[in-house]
């Protein structure tokens, strides 16, 4: 079976109801549930700026035209006030995991990131548990940087992170 074909897209109004999903649904968005957040949220963020900020953004994972998998995001973040750069994730709604997916998504959100604006590096974490995700990261040009130490309050505990960064000038990967 060939590989789905992957695109990123803007968000649109019919995906808000995916965003009340992942902040009502335990579960749904794995590793990453934090508790219950505010349904309506996705929809005041939409209508402030169609989730296309200057410090954060989200772009919908949309496979073989039709079908939402999920979304991209990213943020800012500065270790220094000349070193800016993005921290991105990804969501992917159940059915969509494990088909190869998640890694293209995250290759070519590194590339439309690079080729948009003047970061030298963008960065992502995931939990030491995640072994998906640690090989999402590497397949899509990602090196694993080491761990950070309770960095995440999440079921009751802190818990560890592993940091990965790709740089501008890593190779990137072929995404189809």
């Amino acid at each position: 079976m060939a590989d789905p074909a992957v695109r990123l897209r803007p968000v649109g109004v019919a995906d808000l109801e995916m965003f009340r999903r992942f902040a009502t649904e335990p579960g749904l968005i794995g590793l990453d549930w934090s508790g219950f957040r505010d349904a309506q949220a996705p929809a005041r963020r939409f209508a402030e700026d169609g989730y296309l900020g200057t410090e954060d953004s989200r772009l919908i994972v949309e496979v073989d035209e039709q079908d939402v998998a999920g979304f991209v995001s990213w943020s800012a973040g500065s270790y220094t006030r000349d070193a800016k750069y993005w921290e991105i994730g990804i969501a992917l709604l159940p059915e969509w995991r494990g088909k190869g997916i998640g890694w293209r998504a995250q290759a070519m959100l590194c590339d439309y990131l690079f080729a948009h604006t003047p970061v030298q590096r963008i960065q992502a974490a995931t939990h030491p548990e995640n072994l998906a995700e640690q090989k999402s990261l590497e397949k899509a040009g990602f090196h694993l940087e080491g761990v950070v130490r309770a960095c995440e309050f999440r079921a009751g505990h802190w818990r560890d992170g592993h940091l990965y960064s790709r740089l501008r000038t890593d190779p990137a990967p072929p995404t189809s």
